[in-house]
């Protein structure tokens, strides 16, 4: 009897309307769009406007979107993984707001926090219930709102960052569908790479909101070295266990923090930028949106047994690399 996999039977993304381009961002902050596109490969970024907008509604749109693109009833999705550092709230968890607001009456969910690596994180959480039979119907959102923790007079953080959302439909499949996985973690990073305020550690205060604590926090090069190391040993370790060369692989899907981050990956892989993922340019850093959101892009141009390998790196520090065998013809 075949192993079953989890294979990806969609994909949907949903983005904000309003566009904010490297020009408006010239009139906030000390930059301008040459040195933006240069240094990060940004030329705009989508945000999240409105009067109680969250991520859940970018989620819930996304959902409701896959279901009618892959034919399937609400009432046959089984549970719903969010993966998403900017959650409506501390608590309830974003993913049971989104199952309530499409109308999922028979689905649990939970929300996954592995920052910028959060989608990949539970996109192997969720195939762990579909391989072992737990579970028909999984879906795995990525969604980020990262404008609601983003300093807009900070340029190291608020030309990088913008909000948006993606999600996939996972099902049994004996052929194709997620193959491995190389997941990581470093917890001294955290220091590096953070949001100091919010937590526990340091909860909300009226010190806090004056001295900016509760917005992103990032030492840049510091994170890009540790960004390329990690996603460069990641793939290859993946890639070695799997007895895979550069020429077996259709498509690297990285995490869309910086084209320099990316292309640097890419060098130290030997792999070509024409089989490199990139969607940079017109979204951003989405932080646990980047990958569902690149697949959702590319669609089009995947094909049924795709070898495709995501791989992505976030504060904390986390970071992996998935290698997916693609289950359909768009």
């Amino acid at each position: 009897m075949s192993k079953i996999k989890a294979t990806i039977r969609g994909v949907q993304g949903a983005l904000p309307d309003y566009v904010l381009t490297n020009k408006e961002l010239e009139t906030m902050v000390e930059t301008n769009d040459e040195w933006i596109t240069s240094r990060t490969g940004i030329k705009e970024r989508r945000i999240l406007k409105g009067e109680g907008k969250a991520a859940s509604d970018l989620a819930a749109e996304a959902v409701e979107k896959l279901l009618v693109k892959t034919n399937t009833s609400k009432d046959d999705i089984e549970m719903v993984i969010v993966a998403t550092v900017t959650g409506d709230h501390t608590f309830p968890d974003t993913a049971n707001i989104t199952c309530d607001k499409v109308g999922l009456k028979n689905a649990f969910g939970f929300d996954l926090m592995a920052a910028c690596s959060g989608f990949l994180f539970g996109l192997t959480t969720g195939a762990q219930y579909i391989e072992s039979g737990r579970l028909k119907k999984v879906i795995v959102v990525g969604v980020d709102i990262m404008s609601s923790i983003i300093d807009y007079t900070d340029r190291a953080t608020c030309i990088i960052f913008g909000d948006g959302c993606g999600a996939v439909l996972l099902e049994p499949n004996e052929e194709y569908g997620i193959v491995d996985s190389v997941l990581k973690g470093d917890g001294s990073g955290r220091q590096f790479l953070q949001r100091k305020a919010g937590g526990s550690f340091m909860p909300f205060s009226q010190k806090v909101i004056d001295d900016g604590s509760h917005y992103v926090y990032q030492e840049g090069r510091t994170v890009f070295k540790h960004a390329v190391k990690g996603m460069t040993q990641a793939v290859q370790e993946l890639m070695e266990r799997n007895n895979l060369e550069a020429d077996d692989i259709a498509w690297v899907v990285p995490h869309q923090a910086n084209i320099r981050i990316i292309q640097s990956v890419a060098s130290q892989l030997d792999f070509p930028m024409e089989r490199v993922m990139l969607n940079i340019e017109k979204y951003g850093n989405t932080t646990s949106g980047t990958l569902p959101l690149c697949l959702w892009d590319y669609e089009k141009q995947l094909k049924k047994g795709d070898k495709i390998i995501l791989t992505a790196f976030g504060g904390g520090f986390t970071w992996g690399a998935t290698l997916i065998e693609w289950g359909y013809d768009s």
